[in-house]
Formats: structure tokens, C-alpha cells, sequence
């Protein structure tokens, strides 16, 4: 040949690719079983908890940004 190699870790079609897409997604369907999902009472919390978050965080954020602009603003004169 021309000696060109191939590295044995690149995902080529080698064996029999649809046995093991087929074995992967028996192993998916395995994990999946194990997920545990939230009640609803958590997930409605957990909304709760981040819209809260995010409200306090935009609001500190806007009152640093109004501060550094009036700031700025000042020095600029």
C-alpha cells in the first residue's frame, strides 16, 4: 500500500454499525428507567425560585448599570 494508517480510535464503519446503535439505544432505554422526574409541587417551586432569581438579579444589575452610566456621565463633562 502507500502506508497510509488509519488510527484504530476514529469511528469508522467497522463490525456491524447497526448492532451497535442498536445496543447503544437498549443502554438509553436503561438510563432512562432511572430518571427521576419532579412532582409537580417541586417544578412549580423551582419556577418560582428562578423567576424570583432573575428578577433581583435584573434589578441589581440595573441599578449598577444606571449608577456606572450617570457616573460616566460625569466624568465626560
Amino acid at each position: 500500500g502507500l502506508g497510509v494508517r488509519i488510527p484504530p480510535g476514529l469511528p469508522l464503519f467497522r463490525g456491524n454499525m447497526f448492532e451497535k446503535t442498536r445496543q447503544f439505544l437498549k443502554e438509553v432505554k436503561v438510563e432512562i428507567k432511572k430518571v427521576v422526574y419532579p412532582s409537580r409541587d417541586e417544578l412549580v417551586g423551582s419556577t418560582k425560585v428562578v423567576i424570583i432569581t432573575v428578577f433581583i438579579v435584573s434589578f441589581y444589575l440595573g441599578v449598577i448599570d444606571l449608577g456606572l452610566s450617570k457616573l460616566v456621565k460625569m466624568l465626560l463633562r
